[in-house]
């Protein structure tokens, strides 16, 4: 339970998918102007990489992995069919992402509206696919760690949006010189965002 909690913690502060990675800055940097949409956003962020990874996880243990598919046939002990990892994950995202947008669509459709383009964009998103690619290169074992490595992840992307979000809300009543309006300060804040994250390196559970 202590290697999941673990997990889990540094998910969010330490291996931060915008903070330490920069992966998913383009709807991180667009979507950010409110909170609501953020939170929107942020929310089926954690949805799709609770769906996304460990199934990805299964799909990598018991078909792709070297010597997966012995289990049909001694045959197929050698079989490796790790170079399709890319293409069945990115099919597995788009499914899932396809179920979000309908969903959405459906019971929020006032969010389907305020997120526009950037909902389907979730699909394009690297840090959905740069999760179930740390998850496939760290080689986590369990279903439970793929579990909470994806939960964790979705919690830290949300936390950064969201701050971003509260933050560039404020800086509408401040005076910001012309140059630096809309990405300009955004990327000067999500820099001093991600300096100040690199206090949690020291973490150990």
């Amino acid at each position: 339970m202590q290697d999941l909690i673990n997990i889990f913690v540094r998910s969010i502060f330490i291996d931060n998918m915008i903070f330490a990675y920069f992966l998913g800055m383009c709807s991180y940097l667009a979507v950010s102007k409110t909170v609501k949409t953020s939170n929107g956003l942020g929310l089926a962020v954690i949805f799709v990489l609770i769906i996304t990874v460990p199934v990805n996880f299964l799909i990598n243990k018991y078909l792709l992995s070297p010597g997966a598919l012995s289990f049909i046939s001694p045959a197929f002990a050698n079989v490796d069919l790790g170079f399709l990892s890319f293409i069945i994950f990115i099919a597995v995202i788009a499914a899932i992402v396809q179920l979000v947008e309908m969903v959405v669509e459906k019971f929020l459709p006032s969010l389907y509206n305020s997120l526009g383009i950037f909902l389907p964009l979730i699909a394009v998103n690297c840090a959905i696919m740069g999760a179930s690619l740390f998850m496939q290169e760290r080689g986590l074992q369990t279903f439970g760690e793929s579990f909470f490595f994806a939960f964790g992840s979705g919690i830290g992307w949300w936390l950064a949006i969201i701050s971003i979000a509260a933050i560039r809300e404020k800086l509408s009543y401040s005076n910001i010189p012309k140059p630096l309006h809309g990405a300009g300060i955004a990327f000067i804040i999500t820099g001093l965002m991600s300096i100040a994250f690199m206090s949690f390196l020291g973490i150990t559970i």
